[in-house]
């Protein structure tokens, strides 16, 4: 029986709705029935990773495009949208998820990432706890495969028994990603906090025209990073 200190750590939210089709649809097309809840952890952190495109060209950060049914519907997005999403299917199977906000450096930036965030940290980064088999553990889906190949950087990993963080050196031994700050693990997406420092600390992300913005970021890698 699930104590009750994870009562809300299981319960669908305002952002992790996964009594959605959306969500019902996608985990049933990824976890099949019988596999153990570490089983389901693993499929479904692999499916986020690399179903949903990372994304920061044009991201939705309004209430209703930060849901977890949203994310599914259009595809793609940032660490926010991504975490959001892995907690909410992992609560669709049973197993409680919090979210976790940190503030990370990138070291391997590229000049246009640069410009977009306004240096090489990215505050309020997210990621997603859950508790597995007595402890609670860490996973950050927000890289897909494709984007971490055209970035040289090794995709993060997750086998349901030890985090599954970024990596903090890139395929070539040059530090890639450090993390500065944690602000907490919350059951629920704390969305005024987290759209205020953004907004505060990342301007670029909300305001229109975004020159810097002209093309996506998997062409800027491809490019050779300007």
């Amino acid at each position: 029986m699930r104590e009750r200190r994870f009562a809300n750590a299981s319960q669908p939210t305002e952002f992790l709705d996964f009594e959605s089709r959306e969500v019902r649809r996608f985990v049933r097309d990824v976890v099949p029935d019988h596999a153990s809840p570490r089983e389901r952890a693993v499929r479904l952190f692999h499916a986020v990773r690399d179903g949903v495109r990372y994304d920061l060209e044009d991201v939705d950060l309004s209430r209703r495009g930060l849901r977890a049914s949203a994310v599914l519907r259009r595809g793609r997005g940032m660490c926010v949208h991504k975490a959001v999403l892995y907690a909410a299917v992992l609560r669709a199977v049973g197993v409680p998820s919090r979210l976790v906000l940190t503030d990370v450096r990138n070291h391997q930036s590229s000049p246009r990432l640069r410009a977009i965030l306004g240096g090489d940290v990215l505050h309020y980064h997210c990621l997603t706890s859950m508790w597995l088999d007595g402890r609670w553990i860490k996973a950050s889906p927000a890289f897909d495969r494709v984007t971490c190949r055209l970035f040289g950087i090794t995709p993060p990993d997750f086998d349901g028994w030890s985090d599954g963080l970024p990596h903090p050196y890139d395929a070539r031994g040059r530090q890639h990603m450090e993390f500065l700050r944690f602000y907490g693990e919350f059951v629920d997406l704390p969305y005024r906090m987290v759209i205020e420092g953004l907004r505060a600390e990342h301007p670029l992300l909300f305001g229109e025209p975004r020159p810097v913005l002209a093309r996506p970021l998997a062409v800027d890698a491809a490019a050779g990073r300007d």
